[in-house]
């Protein structure tokens, strides 16, 4: 298989549906073989039917490997169920990996519950840390591994119910840039901030109302988004937009970038 990422091994977590499958379908088409993740059982299927229209659309190889990441073990169980696949008797190497999965448990400040804090911390915080520590040892070390950490922008914009979730992404942002030094000789990280994306922009219409490159095209939208802007602001982002910036992440051509927000927001948040 030829393409910029040919030989490499792609994990990407929470990769069954959404985002996580259009990260995994780019990485796929520029040559990389790819790792998809999903946790539950109904979400089996899905994973194995995105693995083997991969698998043959681009002539890669795909491994379809469940764990409950937001388990204290889940990670590193991961882990080892992909040295169990891929196998071959050589050293695993991971070069890629996308810390994709998450979970949003809103509620506004006076409804929160102990459970609900808890339970997103443990997907969406302790999750990638333990993951990073089980992903560790398999990673190259000549700098040419890259780590793509799904962030938000709520974990900047203060939307209204995500006291919980918006603090999950900005502990994620910070772990980031601690593991882009302690790890540089490893790998490249970056943190990806997308934006509202197609069927989950509700609430946040004020924003998407003010971001750029929200306006609809007629003609070139379907029918549906033209047709829902003025209610809800305007056009979300499609899964495939957010997954081409993080593979443009994964290639070499983003070799000197390391422990950044790359936001891929249509221009709702603009960091500097």
């Amino acid at each position: 298989m030829s393409g910029l990422l040919a030989g490499k091994l792609a994990v990407v977590t929470g990769s069954s549906r959404g985002i996580g499958a259009a990260i995994a379908e780019n990485l796929a088409a520029k040559g990389s073989d790819v790792v998809l993740n999903y946790t539950s059982p109904s979400s089996e299927t899905l994973a194995k039917e995105l693995a083997d229209s991969l698998a043959s659309k681009h002539g890669v190889k795909t491994y379809v490997v469940q764990a409950d990441l937001g388990t204290p073990t889940g990670p590193a169980e991961f882990v080892q169920r992909i040295k169990d696949q891929v196998g071959g008797g050589k050293p695993l190497q991971i070069d890629i990996l996308v810390n994709n999965a998450g979970i949003a448990l809103n509620d506004k400040l006076t409804d929160l519950t102990v459970e609900q804090f808890d339970k997103t911390y443990r997907v969406n915080v302790l999750g990638p840390l333990l993951l990073m520590q089980a992903v560790e040892p398999h990673l190259p070390r000549d700098r040419s591994g890259r780590v793509v950490n799904l962030s938000s922008v709520s974990s900047t914009c203060g939307f209204v119910g995500q006291s919980v979730y918006g603090g999950t992404k900005a502990a994620l942002e910070a772990m980031t840039r601690t593991w882009a030094r302690e790890l540089s000789e490893a790998l490249h990280r970056k943190r990806h901030h997308p934006g509202a994306r197609h069927g989950a922009n509700a609430g946040i219409k004020g924003w998407i109302e003010h971001t750029p490159l929200a306006r609809p095209r007629p003609g070139i939208d379907s029918q549906e988004l033209v047709d829902d802007a003025p209610s809800s602001g305007g056009r979300p982002a499609y899964t495939t937009e957010v997954a081409g910036i993080v593979g443009m992440l994964c290639t070499e051509d983003a070799a000197w970038c390391t422990g950044q927000v790359v936001c891929a927001n249509g221009g709702m948040l603009m960091l500097h």
